[in-house]
C-alpha cells in the first residue's frame, strides 16, 4: 500500500513531541526565504476525516474531526496541541450518535472565544438524505465536559441546514452564520429525504444565509436573514477584521450566476452583499466548492474556485479596507481540472493559500506563499500527493502558529479515510 507522500525536503517531527526542536517554534524570519514541508504526525486514527483547526487566545491549536468506522457510531473528536508543540492528551469525544452526520463537505467547526470557552457545531441528520439540523455546544473546562447541545436553527423543518462559520462576538458569546433550507420545505407530510433531495439535487428556490449570536447560556439573539437566496451547499467563510466579521459565501441570482460575495456585520446589521469579483459563473447546480478567507487587521484575503467560461480556476483577492472593496483577483491555478477546495491564512508577513489539484496523475495538495497584498509569490510548494480521488479527500485546513503553517487534510487508502498533517516553516539556516 502506497503511503501518502509529502514532497520537498522532509524533516520528520520527532514523535510530535515538540519542545526546542518543534519545527513550528522559530523566531521571525524573512518570508522571502525558502520554506520546507515537515511531516506532522497526528493522533487521529483510521476512519478519521472532515478536519477543522483553530487557534486559542493562549496559543493552543485545536484539531477536530469525525471518526467514522464501519459498525460503530460516528464520533466527533478533538485534541489540543500545547504552546510547546505537545499533544495535551489523547483525543476526546465531544459527541457520538447514529444521527451525527459525517459529510465530506458540510463539516463541523471548532473555535475558541477569548475568554477560553471552546465552541463546536455539528450536523444532526433528520431521517435519510441530506436533511439535518445544526447542533451547537460549548466547553468551559478545555473540552473535558461539553454542554447539552442546542439547535442553531429552530425552524423545525426537515430541510438542509449547515455549512456554518463561527466567530467571537466578545463577552464569551459566539456568532454563527449558516445556510438554511427552511424555505424549501413543501407539504407537511413530505419525508425528510424528499425535502432534502429537492434542495440538494434540484437547487430548491430559497436556500437562505442566516446569522445569529449565542451567549454563554446558549441563548439565541439577533437572528436575521443575511441573504434570501444563496448557493445551496457551498461552504461559508468568515474573516475577523479590525472592523468586525466579514462573511463570504457563494451567492445565487435568479439567472443562476453563482459568484462569491462579501458582507460585513456592523452594529448588529449585515451590509448589502457585494461581489468580490464578477466571475459570471452560470451553473444550474451547486458546485459544493465554497470560499475561504482570513484577515490581519483590515487586510482581508479570500480565495475561491470558479468554473466561469468553462475554465477551472482558483482565484484569490485582497481587500485593504476590511472588505468594503476588493482588488482584482490573482490566478493561483487555471486550465487544469483543478478541484479548488481552498484554505487561507494570513498574517502581517504573508498570505498562505492552499488548494487541491486533480489531473491525470491524481490529486495533490498545493500551497502558495505570497506577499500580504498577493502581488508577489514568494514560493509555491507541493505539500502532498494524495491516494484518494473525488469527494473522499474533502477540504484541507490551514492555521498559523508562530512563523509556521499547520496543514491537515483527509486521504483515503484502500477505501479507508485518515487525517494527515504537515508543518511548513523556514528552511533551517535560511
Amino acid at each position: 500500500m502506497r503511503k501518502p507522500a509529502l514532497v520537498l525536503p522532509l524533516v520528520l517531527a520527532l514523535a510530535a513531541c515538540g519542545g526546542p526542536d518543534d519545527p513550528a517554534v522559530v523566531g521571525d524570519v524573512d518570508p522571502t526565504a525558502a520554506y520546507e514541508v515537515h511531516a506532522w504526525p497526528l493522533p487521529a486514527t483510521e476512519g478519521s476525516a472532515q478536519p477543522d483547526m483553530a487557534m486559542t487566545a493562549d496559543g493552543r491549536l485545536l484539531l477536530s474531526w469525525i471518526s467514522s468506522i464501519p459498525g460503530r457510531r460516528n464520533a466527533l473528536q478533538f485534541v489540543s496541541l500545547s504552546t510547546n508543540g505537545r499533544w495535551q492528551s489523547a483525543p476526546r469525544t465531544i459527541a457520538v450518535g447514529e444521527t451525527l452526520a459525517a459529510n465530506w463537505a458540510n463539516i463541523p467547526h471548532i473555535t475558541a472565544t477569548p475568554d477560553g470557552t471552546l465552541w463546536v457545531h455539528w450536523l444532526q441528520r433528520i431521517g435519510e438524505g441530506y436533511a439535518a439540523d445544526i447542533a451547537l455546544s460549548r466547553s468551559t473546562d478545555a473540552g473535558f465536559n461539553w454542554s447539552p447541545p442546542v439547535l442553531v436553527n429552530d425552524d423545525g423543518t426537515a430541510t438542509e441546514h449547515g455549512f456554518a462559520s463561527l466567530w467571537s462576538t466578545g463577552n464569551g458569546a459566539l456568532g454563527i452564520a449558516w445556510l438554511d433550507g427552511r424555505a424549501n420545505a413543501t407539504d407537511a407530510d413530505a419525508t425528510a429525504h424528499q425535502h432534502a433531495a429537492k434542495a440538494h439535487e434540484h437547487g430548491g428556490r430559497g436556500t437562505q444565509v442566516r446569522a445569529a449570536v449565542f451567549d454563554a447560556n446558549l441563548e439565541r439573539s439577533g437572528e436575521q436573514v443575511v441573504d434570501p437566496l444563496a448557493c445551496d451547499c457551498c461552504q461559508t467563510a468568515v474573516a475577523m477584521t479590525a472592523r468586525g466579521p466579514v462573511l463570504f459565501y457563494r451567492d445565487r441570482t435568479d439567472d443562476e450566476i453563482r459568484d462569491i460575495v462579501a458582507t460585513r456585520l456592523t452594529d448588529g446589521t449585515w451590509s448589502e452583499p457585494k461581489p468580490v469579483h464578477a466571475d459570471g459563473w452560470k451553473i444550474e447546480g451547486c458546485p459544493v466548492n465554497g470560499p475561504s478567507a482570513a484577515a490581519d487587521g483590515n487586510n482581508v484575503v479570500v480565495a475561491w474556485y470558479t468554473g466561469a467560461n468553462d475554465t477551472p480556476t482558483v482565484l484569490a483577492a485582497r481587500s485593504g479596507d476590511a472588505g468594503d472593496s476588493f482588488y482584482p483577483p490573482v490566478v493561483l491555478e487555471q486550465g487544469r481540472p483543478v478541484l479548488g477546495r481552498v484554505a487561507v491564512a494570513v498574517d502581517a508577513h504573508q498570505a498562505w493559500l492552499l488548494w487541491i489539484r486533480e489531473d491525470a496523475n491524481g490529486q495533490s495538495l498545493w500551497l502558495s506563499r505570497r506577499s500580504p497584498d498577493l502581488q508577489r509569490e514568494y514560493q509555491r510548494l507541493q505539500v502532498a500527493e494524495l491516494q484518494g480521488r473525488g469527494n473522499a479527500t474533502g477540504f484541507p485546513k490551514i492555521v498559523l502558529r508562530g512563523s509556521a503553517a499547520h496543514i491537515v487534510w483527509t486521504d483515503v487508502a484502500d477505501g479507508t479515510p485518515r487525517l494527515h498533517g504537515a508543518i511548513v516553516n523556514p528552511t533551517q539556516g535560511s
